[in-house]
C-alpha cells in the first residue's frame, strides 16, 4: 500500500479493473456513514467531475446521471449510527467501503481509496490517495454518489426529526445543529460517542 499525490487522472494503473472508493458523513453528529465504489472506463473524462465538496447541489445532481450512465459498475453502501458507536467512525467508514465493493457485480483488481489509510479488502490491492476525490475520476465519482445519497437520506430524516437543520447541514456539527442538540436533546439517530460543544470553531 502506498500514499501518493498527483494530478487528476482517469486511472492509476493502465491495466486491470480499478474501483474508486470514497465516503460521506464521517464528521457528522447523526445518521449513517455512506460509501460508494465506482468503476469507470479507462477513457472516461468529464470536465465538471471533481471532488463533490467543490460543487454545488445542482452540479452534483447533474453528475449523478453522468456517473451512473458511463460507469462500468457502481455500488453504494451505508453503516448506521449504532455500528459507528460500537466500532468507531474510522472502522465504520472502512466497513461501508468494503460493503460497497461487496455489492459490485464486476470484481476490481485494484482499489483507489480517498484518504491516507485503509484496511485491506480481501485479495484486492489498494492505494490510498490523499485528496483523491480531486485527483482521480473514479474517486470523484464515488464522492458524488456517496454525498448525494447521504444528503438525500438526511433530507428525509429532517422530516422525521425537525429542528436540527439537517435539510441545510446534513447532520454536520454546525452551530445550529449543536445548539439544537443541547436545547432539544439528541434523536435516536444521533451518534452517542460524538461530543457536542457550543464553542465556535476557529
Amino acid at each position: 500500500m502506498s500514499i501518493i499525490k498527483h494530478a487528476l487522472l482517469p486511472y492509476f494503473h493502465a491495466e486491470g479493473i480499478e474501483a474508486g472508493l470514497d465516503e460521506a458523513g464521517r464528521g457528522c453528529l447523526a445518521g449513517p456513514v455512506v460509501a460508494a465504489a465506482v468503476i469507470l472506463p479507462k477513457d472516461f473524462h468529464d470536465k465538471l467531475l471533481t471532488d463533490s465538496k467543490q460543487l454545488n447541489a445542482k452540479q452534483r445532481q447533474q453528475l449523478i446521471e453522468v456517473v451512473k450512465t458511463y460507469a462500468i459498475d457502481y455500488a453504494i453502501a451505508e453503516v448506521d449510527h449504532e455500528t459507528i458507536d460500537q466500532i468507531n467512525i474510522y472502522k465504520a467508514s472502512v466497513m461501508a467501503m468494503h460493503k460497497a465493493v461487496d455489492k459490485l457485480q464486476t470484481k476490481p483488481d485494484h482499489l483507489l481509496v480517498d484518504g491516507n489509510r485503509f484496511i485491506s479488502y480481501p485479495f484486492v490491492q489498494h492505494t490510498c490517495i490523499v485528496k483523491g476525490d480531486s485527483k482521480y475520476f473514479s474517486i470523484a465519482a464515488a464522492s458524488i454518489l456517496s454525498k448525494t445519497y447521504r444528503d438525500e437520506w438526511m433530507q428525509k430524516a429532517a422530516e422525521r426529526f425537525p429542528g436540527y437543520g439537517w435539510e441545510r447541514n446534513a447532520g454536520y456539527p454546525t452551530l445550529e445543529h449543536r445548539k439544537a442538540v443541547l436545547r432539544i436533546g439528541p434523536t435516536e439517530i444521533h451518534r452517542k460517542t460524538f461530543r457536542v460543544e457550543l464553542k465556535e470553531k476557529a
